[in-house]
């Protein structure tokens, strides 16, 4: 995980899958931290999820999630 920039963090449960379907469609491989985390607290939504990308396609990613309408913050 050398290398690895943090894209976005969020508690919708919605947006990672959606930013992870984009982002791979387009070559950019990702990885979501916390997952078990969010887990153990029972989804009720308090614990954020990470999702991370190669520091050298962090400025691509949020180009093309914003693109492709996935908003978010960060």
């Amino acid at each position: 995980m050398r290398n690895m920039e943090e894209l976005l963090r969020t508690t919708d449960i919605t947006l990672i899958p959606l930013a992870r379907t984009v982002l791979d469609d387009a070559g950019i491989e990702t990885f979501e931290l916390d997952v078990n985390m969010s887990v153990l607290e029972g989804s009720i939504g308090i614990l954020p999820r990470r999702l991370m990308v190669r520091a050298q396609d962090l400025a691509r990613a949020r180009t093309i999630l914003w693109e492709n309408g996935v908003k978010f913050e960060g």
